[in-house]
C-alpha cells in the first residue's frame, strides 16, 4: 500500500477544508440558507423578548431595536392598518414579508393600546412610525413639537368603527341635551362626539361629559347604567346594545364618513434619513390595502393575520373590524394631502384646521398653545413620489345615492341644525353673505357625514298667504340645494328639498323677534 507524504497530506487537508468552506458559502447564499440563517436570528431575538412576540406592549424592549434594517411601527388593536400587516405577512419582522422580498427591509408591528405608552415609545425611539388620528392630533402635537412630527401617510377612514350608543328614549342627537355621556376625552371618540353635537345643533355645554380612560371604559360605564350614552368602538357597540335593553346605536362613522382619519407620524429626522425606505413602505402598504379592498379572499387572509395578533379576537371579529373602515389607497392619500385639485371632500388640512379650532373653543387646547401650521407637520413626499395606477389604486368616489323617494321627505333624521339665512322679502336667490353662512355653518358637516342624505327644509313666518309662503320656502330651500350641488359638488340625489312655509314655527309669530326665528332653514341628516 502506498503511503502519503507529509506534503500530500497537507495538500489533501487543504482541499477538504476548501471544499467544506465552498459548500458552506454556497448554502449560505442560497435562498434556503438565507432563510435558515434569518429564522435562526429571529429565534435568538425572540428568546430575549419578555413575551416572545414582536407585538409586546413595551415601548423600548423590541426584538429589533438594534436592527437598522427593520422599521418599527406602533399600532393599536384596530382594523385600519390591515394593508401593511397583510403585506408584511403578519406582525413580526420576518423574511416571508413582501416588504423584505420586494424591498429588502423588515417591518415589525408593535401593539401599543395604552396611549401614553405609545407616545413614550415614539419619543424614545422604541417605534419609528406611530398611529395618530388627524382629528385629535391638534391636542397632542405641541407636546411632540421638539421631535418635529411629520404626517407621512393616511391608513384609513373610520366607517363604523366609532359609534355612540344611547339608552331607550334617545333617538336623535337633540335628545342628548341634559344627558350624561361617557367618552374618552381628547381621542377620536371625543372628536366624533363634538362633530355629532354640532350636526344636531348642540354644544358640549348642552351635555354632561363623564370622562373615561378609553372607549372600552366608556362601554363599561354605559352597560353598568352610569350614563345615558357612550362613545365606543366596534365591536363594543353591538355588545352594548345586546347588554342594555331598549338601547340603540344612535349614530356611527358609517354615516360620519370623513371624521376619524388614521395616519402615521414619524420624526422629521427619521424621515430625512430613511426617505427611500419609507417611500417603499408606503408603496407596499398601498398595494396591500388595494388587494384587500378588491378581493374577499385577501380580506379573509388579512382578518386571520389580525386574529392571530389580537388577544380575544376571532376571525369573524377582525373581519368585522376591517369592514368598519375604508382602507385608504394611493388615490385616497392624494386626496387627503390635497394633491388632487378635483377632490371636493374632506382633506387632511381641512380636518386638522377644523379640529384645532374646535378643541381651542372648548379649552382642550390652551389659548397660548403654539399649534403648528398643517404645512409644517404634513410630509407628502411619499405620496407624490409614488406611481401606482389602475382602478384598485384610485381614490374613493362620492357615494352614489338612489333616486329620492317620497318616504325620504318624512324619514326621521338623526341630526338637525337650524341655520339663519336671510332673504329679501319675496326673494329666494342666495346672496354672497348667505353663501358664506352656509359654508361656515353646514358645508363641513355635510362633507364629514358624507354617507348620510341631507334634507333642506325652508320655513317662513305667517305674513302672506300659506300657499305663497309654501312655494317661496321651497324655492329658497332649492336655492340652497343648488348651491351645494354646483359649488361643492354634492350629489343631486343626496339632497331632499322641502318647503314648509309657516307650518313649522319654532317661535311665536306675534313678535318681530319670533317671526325672524321662524324665517329659517333647517339642515337635517337622515340615514340612507
Amino acid at each position: 500500500m502506498a503511503r502519503l507524504t507529509t506534503f500530500s497530506k497537507l495538500l489533501l487537508t487543504l482541499l477538504i477544508v476548501g471544499a467544506v468552506a465552498f459548500g458552506i458559502y454556497t448554502f449560505q447564499n442560497s435562498d434556503a440558507g438565507k432563510k435558515l440563517i434569518d429564522d435562526s436570528k429571529e429565534l435568538v431575538e425572540d428568546a430575549g423578548n419578555n413575551n416572545g412576540t414582536s407585538t409586546s406592549n413595551s415601548g423600548t424592549n423590541s426584538a429589533s431595536n438594534g436592527d437598522p434594517n427593520t422599521i418599527k411601527i406602533g399600532v393599536v388593536t384596530w382594523g385600519g392598518y390591515a394593508g401593511g400587516q397583510y403585506f408584511n405577512e403578519g406582525f413580526k419582522a420576518n423574511t416571508q414579508s413582501r416588504f423584505y422580498k420586494d424591498y429588502g427591509f423588515k417591518v415589525e408591528f408593535k401593539i401599543l393600546d395604552d396611549f401614553e405608552q405609545s407616545r413614550n415609545a415614539f419619543k424614545s425611539g422604541g417605534v419609528d412610525l406611530l398611529w395618530a388620528t388627524i382629528d385629535a392630533f391638534p391636542t397632542e402635537v405641541e407636546a411632540l413639537r421638539k421631535y418635529e412630527p411629520q404626517v407621512v401617510f393616511q391608513a384609513d377612514w373610520s366607517r363604523g368603527g366609532d359609534a355612540i350608543v344611547s339608552r331607550r328614549g334617545i333617538n336623535k342627537v337633540s335628545d342628548l341635551k341634559g344627558k350624561r355621556v361617557a367618552v374618552a376625552e381628547l381621542t377620536p371618540s371625543h372628536s366624533f362626539l363634538l362633530w355629532l353635537l354640532d350636526a344636531g345643533g348642540l354644544t358640549i355645554n348642552d351635555i354632561t361629559i363623564v370622562s373615561q380612560a378609553s372607549a372600552i371604559d366608556a362601554a363599561a360605564a354605559f352597560k353598568s347604567g352610569q350614563v345615558d350614552a357612550a362613545v365606543v368602538w366596534s365591536p363594543d357597540d353591538e355588545d352594548c346594545v345586546n347588554s342594555v335593553a331598549g338601547s340603540r346605536i344612535l349614530e356611527s362613522s358609517k354615516s360620519a364618513s370623513h371624521i376619524i382619519a388614521d395616519v402615521f407620524i414619524a420624526k422629521k429626522a427619521y424621515v430625512e434619513a430613511n426617505e427611500q425606505k419609507l417611500r417603499q413602505l408606503y408603496e407596499g402598504w398601498m398595494k396591500g390595502a388595494a388587494e384587500i379592498n378588491a378581493n374577499a379572499g385577501n380580506r379573509k387572509k388579512a382578518a386571520k393575520i389580525l386574529a392571530d395578533a389580537f388577544d380575544g379576537f376571532d376571525e369573524s371579529m377582525t373581519l368585522n373590524a376591517i369592514n368598519n373602515v375604508r382602507l385608504c389607497t394611493h388615490g385616497d392619500n392624494q386626496n387627503f394631502f390635497g394633491l388632487n385639485s378635483n377632490y371636493k371632500n374632506m382633506t387632511g388640512e381641512a380636518l386638522y384646521n377644523k379640529m384645532t379650532n374646535v378643541y381651542r373653543g372648548i379649552g382642550a387646547i390652551k389659548a397660548d398653545a403654539q399649534i403648528p401650521n398643517w404645512r409644517l407637520i404634513r410630509y407628502s413626499g411619499l405620496v407624490s413620489a409614488t406611481q401606482l395606477t389602475g382602478a384598485s389604486h384610485t381614490g374613493e368616489g362620492q357615494k352614489t345615492f338612489a333616486a329620492i323617494k317620497e318616504s325620504d321627505k318624512s324619514k326621521a333624521s338623526f341630526a338637525s341644525k337650524q341655520v339663519s339665512i336671510n332673504f329679501r322679502t319675496g326673494e329666494f336667490q342666495l346672496d354672497e353673505n348667505a353663501k358664506y353662512i352656509i359654508d361656515k355653518d353646514f358645508v363641513e358637516i355635510a362633507k364629514a357625514f358624507g354617507n348620510a342624505r341631507i334634507r333642506i327644509e325652508g320655513n317662513t313666518d305667517n305674513v302672506g298667504s300659506r300657499a305663497s309662503n309654501v312655494s317661496l320656502s321651497k324655492k329658497r330651500a332649492q336655492s340652497v340645494a343648488s348651491y351645494l350641488i354646483n359649488e361643492h359638488g354634492m350629489p343631486r340625489n343626496r339632497i331632499v328639498v322641502i318647503g314648509n312655509g309657516p307650518d313649522k314655527p319654532v317661535a311665536s309669530n306675534d313678535s318681530a323677534a319670533g317671526k325672524a326665528k321662524n324665517r329659517r332653514t333647517d339642515f337635517e341628516l337622515i340615514p340612507d
